[in-house]
């Protein structure tokens, strides 16, 4: 068919933290577990990819990675997982330059080889204080989103 990934979207985690901290998948939706689904995937020889948030919460009010970088990367890692987007909800804007960067060295951290695309760039657009800097972005990012979501005019 000429893809060889499937990334899942915002809201694919339950509304809590598991008791240890870690992320968990919502279980209505994935009754057997992220693991489970990139062992799946890995089977049929396409790639997983997974949502995240660089701020407290997702833009759908899942949680965020925000203070749980290394903990939701080891995560990511243990479950199998070949490429994150991370979002950039419910967070500082100026804080970005420091968090993408964090979030790539725990990624980078666990061993696992992560694609890690990065929304920084797509909220510094509408800043007038912040000038995007693409090539601290390019050191960090392996891609990254440009713009807002496309909307139905």
């Amino acid at each position: 068919a000429g893809y060889n990934r499937v990334n899942i979207d915002d809201c694919w985690a339950a509304k809590e933290r598991a008791a240890d901290g870690s992320l968990q998948a919502n279980a209505t939706r994935f009754p057997h577990g992220i693991k489970y689904l990139a062992d799946y995937m890995h089977a049929r020889g396409l790639k997983l990819g997974i949502y995240g948030d660089v701020g407290t919460q997702t833009c759908g009010g899942y949680p965020g990675s925000l203070n749980h970088f290394k903990q939701d990367a080891q995560t990511f890692a243990d479950w199998g997982i070949d490429s994150l987007k991370l979002d950039g909800c419910n967070v500082d804007v100026a804080d970005m330059s420091t968090l993408y960067p964090e979030m790539g060295a725990a990624l980078n951290a666990t061993g696992r080889p992560i694609l890690y695309s990065c929304s920084w760039p797509a909220y510094l657009v509408g800043s007038k204080t912040i000038p995007t800097n693409y090539t601290l972005i390019g050191i960090y990012c392996n891609l990254w989103r440009n713009y807002d979501d496309i909307q139905d005019s």
